[in-house]
């Protein structure tokens, strides 16, 4: 880090915004980012500095950035989100704002992101949609298709306010986003600050941005399917319910729906007939569907522990309910099922002086005898792995 003074003869202590930019390589645009950054702070009179977080630029953006007054932090770790985090953990205002350094973003129309900031409000996201996007400023793929998709799942997924998840331009307490413990270094960053401020309800804005295109000559660092696919990652991984649980449920229960409607005999829908063939696939449909919703309640008790989502009631409540003995007693009674079932089939075919069977009402027993059989050892198995997991997080 390099000294430099904040602004205005105000001390460390009394600073109320840092202004930061990451910066790798951003000669062209540096010093009109910051003399607008500079402009803003001394026409409003605020007590506030302006940092660079550079990510090893080798272009002298360090030596633009000291000679218009900003204050220059190296960051060695490479990524988008680590030149923020280095930023922030190096910031001395109570409120943070930040953007590109490329002058696609206006850093003297700040106030309304301020102002919001002032209101109470923990985490002010600019929204491009609304603000305007000038020509030439956002590719077709992400204005209609990448932004959009994103968002929409991030609201879907986490109840989020922000319709515009990827604004590179927002402000935060910066005490309230420092406790979320933000962790990637990547352009995920964007997406980890809105869904974990969403999880632990800190209070989310959104204010109109006009988006115009960046004054660089050189492309830009985002490549769009790449880093598309980094934030759709993150969201899943995030979101255990409908990464896991959501899908393993709707392959459970359409595989038990499927099996008990066609246990009595065939089935016909305008004379379409389904019998013990789609039997079949609806107990891989059941096995699958269980072991997915597994995964999922293991996923969201892990991450609970591990403090990378808050915690749940709901899950709470199914912590507080569930005990090893009553998931083998479960287990062990939908086993027992499916072993009464073999039994019984095994039984037919004693009685046939171990002959040949009539395959399509063998199949019809044996098929839902020997899924019960295999659920029932799974259900077994996960009460162990949970009791597992709960030693962990004791």
């Amino acid at each position: 880090m390099e000294n430099s003074p904040i602004s205005a003869a105000c001390s460390s202590d009394d600073c109320e915004l840092s202004i930061i930019m990451p910066c790798l390589n951003e000669a062209e645009t540096l010093g009109i980012c910051i003399a607008k950054a500079q402009s803003f702070i001394e026409f409003h009179h605020l007590c506030a500095e302006v940092i660079v977080a550079d990510n090893g630029s080798t272009d002298g953006s360090q030596d633009i950035a000291r000679a218009f007054g900003a204050r220059v932090q190296q960051v060695s770790t490479r990524g988008y989100g680590a030149a923020l985090q280095g930023g922030i953990k190096e910031a001395a205002g109570k409120y943070v704002i930040f953007a590109d350094a490329d002058d696609s973003y206006d850093f003297s129309a700040l106030l309304p992101f301020l102002t919001k900031l002032r209101e109470g409000f923990d985490l002010v996201m600019g929204n491009r949609f609304k603000g305007g996007i000038r020509q030439g400023a956002m590719p077709a793929l992400h204005r209609y298709l990448g932004n959009p998709v994103l968002s929409g799942i991030g609201r879907l997924f986490f109840r989020s306010p922000v319709k515009d998840f990827h604004c590179g331009l927002r402000g935060f307490n910066r005490t309230k986003i420092k406790s979320l413990n933000l962790q990637t270094t990547g352009m995920e960053f964007a997406s980890e600050m809105v869904v974990k401020a969403t999880l632990h309800k800190l209070r989310i804005t959104e204010v109109p941005t006009i988006l115009s295109p960046d004054g660089r000559s050189h492309p830009p660092h985002l490549r769009s399917w790449r880093d598309g696919w980094r934030h759709l990652r993150f969201l899943m991984i995030y979101s255990p319910r409908w990464l896991f649980f959501y899908p393993g449920m709707l392959l459970l229960l359409t595989g038990l729906s499927l099996i008990t409607w066609l246990l009595p005999g065939p089935q016909t829908i305008h004379n379409v007939t389904f019998d013990i063939h789609t039997m079949l696939y609806a107990a891989v449909m059941t096995i699958v569907g269980l072991q997915v919703t597994s995964f999922g309640l293991f996923a969201k008790v892990f991450s609970i522990g591990a403090k990378i989502i808050p915690a749940s009631e709901r899950i709470q409540s199914f912590l507080d309910k569930f005990t090893l003995e009553r998931g083998l007693l479960a287990g062990l009674a939908i086993a027992l099922c499916g072993f009464i079932g073999s039994s019984y089939a095994f039984t037919l075919w004693i009685g046939n002086d171990f002959g040949p069977l009539d395959p399509v009402t063998m199949m019809r027993l044996t098929i839902p005898s020997l899924t019960a059989l295999a659920t029932g050892i799974q259900v077994m198995f996960l009460s162990f792995f949970m009791s597992v997991l709960g030693l962990a997080r004791t």
